[in-house]
């Protein structure tokens, strides 16, 4: 169980370093609730850090994830 969480974790700040890198900025659309603006667009810009972190540290985690025992082997 621990193996897998830790590779699903990994994965994903693969996937979000990878993201953080092909992109400038992200806008997220506003929340409307019955005609009303509940939440104006926002405008997310990652940090220049953000990606190559999230890739390394997500590397980590996954060949960590790897060396783990598997569970239920009878070792």
């Amino acid at each position: 169980m621990w193996r897998s969480f830790f590779l699903a974790i990994g994965v994903y700040c693969c996937l979000l370093g990878l993201e953080a890198l092909a992109i400038n900025r992200a806008v997220l659309k506003p929340q409307v609730r019955s005609g009303q603006v509940v939440s104006p667009s926002r405008n997310v810009t990652p940090p220049e850090w953000a990606p190559w972190s999230l890739l390394s540290g997500g590397a980590v985690v996954v060949l960590y994830s790897l060396t783990l025992h598997r569970a239920g082997g009878g070792d």
